[in-house]
């Protein structure tokens, strides 16, 4: 999978949120969210997610409409394995080790964390 600009990561977290959505849909919410991009950047960037595989373009009408079709934690998997690849030699456990030692974790995240684990482990 390829990798994504900070840009292009913005266009798609708009498409995550919100769905299917115009290049207007989506310069407007950047808009509100302080990110002031042109029309023509927007449908530069959407242009470069559909090229890589991440978006889809429907054509039916005047407007296209684009979608994501790459999920949040599709990409984050690529991208950790990607990273696991570079850094680490092809290794997790370094990655997960910085992820878990993170002072981000909720006392949700560090349960649903010990309950994948406990799925890992094989039953004795």
């Amino acid at each position: 999978m390829h990798s994504v600009s900070d840009a292009e990561l913005e266009v798609l977290k708009v498409l995550w949120a919100g769905g299917p959505a115009t290049v207007r849909d989506v310069a407007a919410v950047l808009r509100r969210q302080k990110r002031r991009l042109a029309y023509n950047t927007v449908l530069t960037l959407l242009s470069r997610l559909r090229e890589k595989g991440f978006v889809e373009a429907d054509r039916r009408d005047t407007a296209h409409v684009f979608r994501a079709v790459v999920s949040r934690d599709e990409l984050v998997g690529s991208s950790l394995s990607a990273l696991a690849d570079r850094v680490c030699d092809g290794t997790a456990s370094p990655l997960l080790l910085a992820l878990i030692r993170n002072p981000r974790l909720s006392s949700t995240d560090i349960a649903q964390l010990r309950k994948m684990l406990d799925q890992l482990e094989p039953e004795e």
